[in-house]
């Protein structure tokens, strides 16, 4: 088995175990990974106990229709944005009333990205609370390099599919980090 997926598989058994001790639900908004996170999620036995779903929202229109993102936003900053990561988790938690955590991820997987862009994430991690919703976001800077990727000598498809990878990964513990810290855990 591919050493990516099974880093993967590892960080959703401990989210999900994490979310079956605390008594929590989580629900995905998904751009880059497109449904990595969901896929990932339903290998793990006993995932249907704290797993709501998945929106996987790759185009800017879908993001627009579905999570009612504003069309501006989505033209400046743009898609791969902090702001627009807070609204895609918020509004996939406010569409699953049944979730207590959502967690969204967008960003440009290259590798013919604007350089500032260029295999840069975000992620955010909305957690329902008593007075209302904490969000937690993250920028994430996706791996291999573009420098990396050019001594692997990795076609484009190589580097987005590596990157897809290294985006789940990274969003699966940041949720880890936050459903511990929300919940006391160590």
């Amino acid at each position: 088995m591919d050493d990516g997926i099974t880093a993967l598989d590892g960080s959703a058994t401990e989210l999900v175990g994490k979310l079956i001790e605390s008594g929590q639900n989580i629900v995905f908004a998904e751009s880059c990974t497109a449904g990595l996170l969901a896929a990932t999620m339903g290998r793990v036995p006993g995932v249907s106990d704290v797993f709501a779903g998945s929106a996987v929202v790759y185009q800017a229109m879908t993001k627009h229709k579905w999570l009612k993102i504003g069309e501006d936003v989505l033209r400046d900053p743009g898609p791969v944005s902090r702001i627009v990561s807070e609204l895609m988790a918020g509004g996939v938690l406010a569409d699953t009333p049944h979730a207590t955590i959502a967690a969204s991820v967008t960003g440009h997987l290259g590798p013919d990205a604007p350089r500032n862009l260029d295999g840069i994430a975000w992620s955010t991690v909305a957690v329902r609370e008593e007075n209302g919703i904490a969000l937690h976001s993250r920028r994430l800077q996706l791996s291999p390099s573009t420098t990396a990727a050019a001594h692997a000598q990795m076609d484009g498809l190589g580097i987005r599919h590596a990157r897809q990878q290294s985006a789940a990964k990274l969003v699966l513990q940041f949720c880890i980090r936050i459903v511990s810290a929300s919940c006391g855990f160590s």
